[in-house]
């Protein structure tokens, strides 16, 4: 009997101590889905005039919309920012890596750190697809996974002496294998059956996931879509939009139903501004510039985050937010500490702006291309090889600011000293 007594004893405290411990904190799935080359403007969400993204308009209604969200306006430098965490400044790649060309030049990220690395130590299953410009896959064949994504299914742009094809046709590199099954496929459809691959696969293993999904849509050069085929339509950058959108509608329902939409955060982004010479309408009037240019259009680009349960829904934002903010906002999501100063890592974590719906601490942003830098703090932006100041507190207008009058001149030297300061630390 005292042996019995004992046992039970022993196992009252046992089921005791089990049930005062607290559960583990399941960490989210992420769905990062990159267009490429995309405009706040071109969405109907951000006031686009003549739009027809319904999809991406829901999602937004859904969640919350960042109304001034802004990164480098050419995609090696945006997208740099994103995976390192690091201003345009730090990382100094700022023009386009010219993969397209057969360059042998590639991201070294065993030295640089990104923000998959750190998701993929930590028990995320890391997947990249798309657009990936950073070094050429056929001298370069690991470095996806070396820029910590465990899988990928990405366009590779330079392949036997020439450049390849995104759109029909494709060239596809799957975890190291071209593949030889899609030649009548349409490149993007090809990455949207991959993405919900690989979170089916993630959760049947029971590992969160952390895909980057960098579309190829709706990127020159302007082609049919399989729509256009379809109804006989002729191709314009507007039906690409609509094809893209349509994409992220047939995401959004998957990840629904995988029945996974309660720990999945969804977030749409634009790697940078529009490429077009077609004339922009929004509600506020016509947008002066795209991608390529230091103007408010080159670097504004769409920011939306979807959860049911973690955001309010139909919620707009207006912090401004840089693209090298990134880096720690995820890895906030996924409970990691960081050392920023071991990871030398620029971005400012919005977290608490999304679940605690906390004030944003960012006063400026900042965005590189070629030799030129700029810092813009939602009123007023400076350029550095130009040393002027432009007036943007009447965008999508904006001019060259009046250096006469004392707000111009206060918010000249503010600016100046910022981006003295990023280029000390150059």
């Amino acid at each position: 009997m005292k042996r019995w007594g004992a046992l039970l004893i022993t196992s009252f405290i046992c089921f005791y101590i089990i049930g005062c411990q607290k559960p583990a904190i399941e960490k989210p799935n992420i769905l990062f889905i990159v267009a490429d080359d995309l405009g706040y403007e071109k969405l109907g969400c951000y006031g686009g005039i003549n739009t027809n993204t319904p999809n991406i308009d829901q999602l937004a209604k859904n969640g919350v919309q960042f109304m001034r969200a802004y990164t480098s306006p050419v995609c090696t430098p945006s997208r740099m920012s994103i995976y390192t965490g690091r201003y345009a400044t730090k990382h100094q790649y700022t023009n386009v890596l010219p993969v397209h060309l057969g360059t042998k030049e590639f991201v070294d990220f065993a030295t640089i750190p990104t923000y998959a690395q750190e998701l993929r130590k930590h028990g995320y299953a890391t997947a990249v697809t798309g657009k990936w410009q950073l070094a050429a896959l056929e001298f370069h064949p690991e470095h996806c996974k070396i820029g910590g994504f465990d899988s990928w299914c990405i366009w590779q742009i330079w392949r036997n002496g020439k450049k390849t094809t995104r759109y029909w046709q494709p060239v596809i590199n799957e975890d190291g294998i071209i593949r030889n099954d899609i030649d009548s496929l349409y490149g993007p459809d090809v990455l949207t059956d991959y993405v919900i691959r690989k979170m089916k696969e993630a959760k049947d293993a029971g590992k969160p996931f952390s895909i980057q999904h960098n579309m190829m849509l709706p990127h020159y050069p302007i082609i049919e879509t399989p729509d256009d085929k379809l109804n006989g339509k002729k191709a314009s950058l507007d039906n690409m939009i609509r094809y893209m959108d349509k994409q992220v509608g047939i995401l959004v329902a998957a990840v629904k139903d995988l029945g996974i939409a309660d720990n999945t955060i969804i977030i749409f982004a634009g790697d940078n501004g529009t490429e077009t010479k077609e004339i922009r309408l929004t509600e506020k009037g016509e947008v002066q510039g795209g991608k390529h240019t230091m103007t408010d259009a080159g670097s504004h680009v769409p920011l939306i985050f979807y959860n049911p349960i973690k955001f309010t829904p139909n919620k707009k934002i207006n912090d401004l937010i840089d693209f090298a903010d990134f880096f720690p906002t995820l890895c906030d999501f996924a409970g990691i500490a960081l050392d920023k100063k071991l990871f030398e890592i620029d971005g400012i974590s919005f977290y608490n702006t999304l679940i605690r719906e906390e004030k944003g601490k960012r006063n400026w942003v900042t965005a590189g291309y070629r030799s030129n830098y700029m810092v813009f703090d939602g009123y007023w932006r400076l350029h550095q090889n130009e040393n002027k100041l432009y007036d943007c507190r009447a965008l999508p207008s904006e001019k060259e600011a009046d250096m006469n009058t004392e707000e111009a001149q206060t918010a000249f030297t503010k600016l100046r000293n910022v981006l003295d300061e990023l280029l000390v630390n150059e």
